[in-house]
């Protein structure tokens, strides 16, 4: 009877990780909304009030809001996830000369990451169709946070650089939060 027993444990097991993997698609907007309110409130918390001297070394990147404009739902959380794959390669090097708080750092980065995993998790097998007729919009993403990487390596990563950039992030979150509300 121990065997029976075992196995009937196993398949339990199985069946509330399944569940419990397709319970957490389904809360995804949801999910991303708490990442994105999360990441916003760790930004924030990160550095001070954008400094003075900054101001006058302010640039415009133009995130492309067009990309979060797509008339499927599921083409929204994948464009959002590739927003949090690139927002977190650009906050996870160089950052020696950012004076930030280090704990909501890696929070912020945690954050990010556990969120780009889920996604995946969820969102793989939607994806082969997205990224052939979504490229445009791929491409646009990806030239806007390489004039991001490009201005930091410009400013050798300095203070104001990693300032700006932030200010950028902020932006850019505020933007897919309320996209995300629409939902």
């Amino acid at each position: 009877t121990m065997n029976t027993f075992g196995l009937i444990q196993i398949g339990l097991i199985l069946l509330c990780t399944t569940t419990i993997s397709s319970l957490q698609c389904n809360h995804l907007p949801l999910q991303q909304r708490k990442v994105v309110e999360n990441s916003l409130q760790l930004l924030d918390k990160m550095g001070k009030k954008f400094p003075q001297q900054c101001l006058r070394e302010k640039m415009s990147f133009r995130f492309p809001e067009q990309v979060l404009k797509p008339r499927q739902k599921e083409t929204v959380k994948l464009v959002i996830e590739e927003i949090f794959q690139h927002i977190f390669y650009i906050f996870s090097k160089n950052l020696t000369l950012a004076a930030w708080d280090g704990t909501a750092l890696e929070q912020f980065q945690n954050g990010l990451y556990q969120q780009i995993e889920q996604l995946e998790a969820c969102v793989i097998k939607k994806q082969t169709h997205y990224f052939r007729s979504k490229e445009v919009n791929r491409l646009k993403l990806k030239k806007y946070f390489q004039k991001i990487d490009c201005f930091l390596k410009d400013k050798q990563h300095d203070l104001c650089s990693w300032e700006i950039s932030r200010a950028e992030m902020r932006r850019c979150l505020q933007l897919i939060d309320k996209v995300i509300r629409k939902l």
